[in-house]
């Protein structure tokens, strides 16, 4: 039986609360690079877009979302909402540095909505 222990990082930016597995954090950071402690920051960018992932590696069933932000590198973030006593809780899953047609999406080289991304106006 696999023990998954939740570490609570709390941003309170529009009552989000970030959450993360710590096993699965160690493994991005030895895959990617990169810990969710990093990571969450890309909420605070009010320039991220982000999307539904429709990506084959989404076999969980779970409703994920994409959003790439900008923490001094732009970075890619899977993740998942829910919500709990009117909180937003956002469940990290995966992180890493964006890729080159992820940041030009980022940076407006390419239409946002015509890749599915959304971004505050």
């Amino acid at each position: 039986m696999t023990t998954h222990t939740e570490t609570y990082y709390i941003i309170f930016m529009d009552e989000r609360r970030i959450i993360w597995d710590e096993a699965k954090n160690a493994e991005n950071k030895i895959k990617h690079k990169i810990g969710f402690e990093v990571a969450q920051y890309v909420f605070t960018d009010p320039l991220r877009i982000w999307r539904l992932d429709k990506s084959e590696n989404n076999t969980s069933g779970e409703t994920r979302w994409q959003t790439i932000g900008k923490v001094g590198e732009t970075f890619f973030v899977v993740y998942t909402e829910q919500e709990e006593s009117n909180v937003n809780i956002t469940r990290l899953i995966s992180a890493r540095e964006a890729e080159k047609h992820e940041r030009r999406s980022y940076n407006g080289y390419y239409h946002v909505d015509g890749k599915g991304w959304t971004k505050d106006t």
